[in-house]
């Protein structure tokens, strides 16, 4: 299947329609409120250094730049022109955030980023992408050595016998083995990180849409 976000002046024409908040998945508030809450019960704190992944336009960051220390929010996207809609639409003090912390990167490459990061966080990114890109973001993300946790979440299938076909989620999501939203194996993803240099363990918080959060950490 052919992404949408990929067609040809996707973003520029979503921003000029004011559309910002809707192109990445809707439930602003709800699933911005999420994302904070399980950092901050996991441990973030406003010192650390926090990696958004996939940030569109800042439905986290909105709520994790004035929390945060001036300057420890960076972001990722295949879009840039997404983030900085988000930067100069969602934040009440657009000086906390530099833009050159909101980085264009659709193969999960990290370029630009300082070593300091502290925390990464990846939410509803992998589900609409293929297999592959999991194992890559993780192998990539072992590179910053102050990294403690990244936080991601995908879909899960209840075994391999369902994962071949269509999966009803817990929220109503309907996902899939080889089409948008993608569903994997709760095994499968413990082998891939482990494969990576990661230790992943699911959290069993119900997240909007039915995700399902796993958080990893490096192993020794």
């Amino acid at each position: 299947m052919i992404n949408p976000y990929d067609a040809q002046d996707f973003h520029a024409k979503a921003i000029a329609e004011g559309r910002h908040r809707a192109i990445v998945g809707g439930r602003w508030d709800e699933t911005g409120r999420a994302q904070m809450a399980l950092l901050r019960d996991h441990g973030l704190k406003p010192h650390h250094h926090l990696l958004d992944i996939g940030a569109g336009a800042l439905r986290l960051g909105c709520k994790a730049v004035p929390w945060l220390d001036p300057g420890h929010y960076h972001a990722t996207d295949a879009s840039r022109a997404l983030l900085l809609a988000g930067h100069a639409m969602e934040l009440d003090d657009p000086g906390r955030l530099p833009e050159s912390h909101l980085i264009e990167d659709a193969v999960f490459a990290f370029p630009g980023l300082p070593d300091t990061i502290t925390h990464a966080i990846a939410f509803a990114v992998f589900p609409h992408l293929p297999p592959g890109y999991l194992p890559r973001a993780l192998t990539n993300l072992r590179r910053f050595p102050a990294l403690e946790t990244v936080f991601f979440t995908v879909f899960l299938a209840p075994d391999a016998e369902a994962a071949a076909g269509p999966v009803r989620q817990p929220d109503g999501v309907v996902t899939h083995a080889l089409r948008p939203p993608y569903h994997v194996l709760a095994h499968d993803v413990a082998q891939i990180a482990r494969a990576c240099g990661w230790q992943a363990l699911r959290d069993h918080r119900m997240l909007p849409r039915g995700q399902a959060l796993y958080l990893a950490t490096p192993l020794a």
